[in-house]
């Protein structure tokens, strides 16, 4: 992921370590994802499965985005890729949700909240497919919002999982949100990659909170 269109603000050795951190992460999310799959077959349901595919998408997805964003050089490509990298964060914000709010919470409260998401995903998107550098504040917006807008179903998610599993959710959302801080940052040298490995953390601990106290 990057900041809006300074294809030259990141040194050569900066844009190396954006590609190879997530490009790590792209690895892992992939090996990540048939883990999941396979647990979801033979422990969960069917719509245990198709949120742990959806959810794993969601990750390769802005993880090989990424990766791919940062390794091209040429400006035009990397134009192009700016735009899906921005709109896979909302992709996988939606992702994550997916499984919390179908498979966990279901009922109202769970299809409000994936309901609120899913528009929120749209517009981040037909906004960024508009343009990436006019709506880039308002993509920070949404991000916020819908990354903590879990907080409307609180009460019952602290019903369903044991404050060990809450821990896991409430520590990759502080992830995410703290390396935003990092998220525009040209100086000192390497921010955009504390950015990146802020972002793996954040998908770490929501990775563990899916697979252990959703799925399994």
């Amino acid at each position: 992921m990057t900041n809006v269109e300074n294809f030259n603000d990141q040194s050569l050795g900066e844009e190396i370590a954006n590609a190879v951190s997530h490009g790590i992460g792209a690895v892992l999310a992939i090996a990540g994802t048939v883990i999941l799959i396979f647990c979801a077959w033979l422990y969960s349901d069917t719509l245990g499965l198709v949120s742990a595919s959806l959810y794993g998408f969601s990750l390769v997805f802005l993880y090989l985005m990424s990766t791919l964003y940062h390794s091209f050089t040429n400006i035009a490509v990397k134009r192009v890729f700016q735009v899906f990298d921005h709109c896979s964060v909302f992709i996988l914000i939606l992702g994550s949700y997916v499984p919390i709010c179908l498979s966990l919470l279901g009922g109202s409260i769970g299809w409000t909240l994936f309901g609120i998401n899913a528009f929120f995903t749209v517009l981040g998107i037909t906004a960024n497919a508009i343009s990436v550098k006019k709506w880039h504040n308002l993509s920070l917006l949404l991000y916020l919002l819908m990354g903590w807008s879990v907080i409307i179903a609180i009460r019952p998610l602290l019903n369903l999982v044991p404050l060990s599993g809450f821990g896991l959710l409430l520590g990759g959302g502080l992830s995410y949100s703290i390396g935003v801080l990092f998220y525009n940052a040209t100086r000192p040298h390497f921010m955009h990659s504390i950015w990146h490995l802020l972002v793996l953390c954040g998908s770490v601990l929501h990775y563990f909170f899916v697979l252990f106290y959703i799925i399994l």
